[in-house]
């Protein structure tokens, strides 16, 4: 389904690329791109950036669905064309088709970096639940108190021991802990993660 849905996706990109290249296309597009490689010809750029932005906002909100993603690829497009102007042979192709390009590639980029963002949120969302199961696990409500898990705290390294003792023994809530240490939530719910399985391995082999 995923693969349907990505070949859906590229033939919708495609389809709004010819598009746009189907319109009135001033004579000079290329002739503006060779200015800005070879001399950093600004007027050149300035006529090309009123040439494309409103076709790459208009593209980027239908890709990203944002108008401020929509604006960050229209800056971020438009930056490749001055920086790898250089790149474009006007003997290889037009220069709207060299132009989308970048464009397209500029927004698969944003939505690779969209996809990694959510999948760390989501990871972070994932360690209270287990840090829910460890400590509310009858092995931790019978043990995690008494001198023998204390001196397993101890040996923990500094940062997992200061978030374990201030949940566990000075019954701070994740965010207060954050914030008394200045850290994100996240690291917070990384290291009480990584404590408490290392706690629990040493609860294990004492018991065996």
């Amino acid at each position: 389904m995923q693969k349907v849905e990505g070949i859906r996706h590229i033939v919708e990109v495609n389809n709004i690329i010819s598009k746009q290249t189907e319109e009135q296309v001033p004579s000079d597009l290329s002739a503006w791109i060779v200015l800005v490689a070879t001399k950093r010809d600004k007027r050149a750029f300035t006529a090309i950036f009123t040439f494309f932005a409103p076709k790459i906002k208009r593209f980027g909100i239908k890709q990203l669905n944002t108008d401020a993603m929509a604006a960050e690829l229209v800056q971020e497009t438009l930056s490749r064309v001055w920086n790898k102007a250089s790149l474009f042979d006007p003997n290889k192709g037009a220069a709207t088709t060299w132009v989308y390009s970048i464009m397209r590639n500029a927004a698969f980029d944003m939505l690779r970096k969209i996809k990694v963002k959510n999948e760390l949120l989501l990871g972070d969302d994932i360690w209270p639940i287990e840090a829910e199961e460890y400590s509310t696990s009858e092995e931790f409500s019978d043990h995690l108190m008494d001198r023998q898990i204390a001196d397993y705290v101890d040996q923990l390294p500094e940062a997992q021991k200061l978030v374990v003792k201030g949940v566990y023994f000075q019954e701070l809530s994740q965010e207060q802990l954050a914030k008394q240490l200045n850290i994100p939530i996240g690291t917070v719910k990384s290291r009480l993660r990584l404590a408490l399985a290392k706690l629990k391995e040493q609860v294990g082999e004492s018991h065996d």
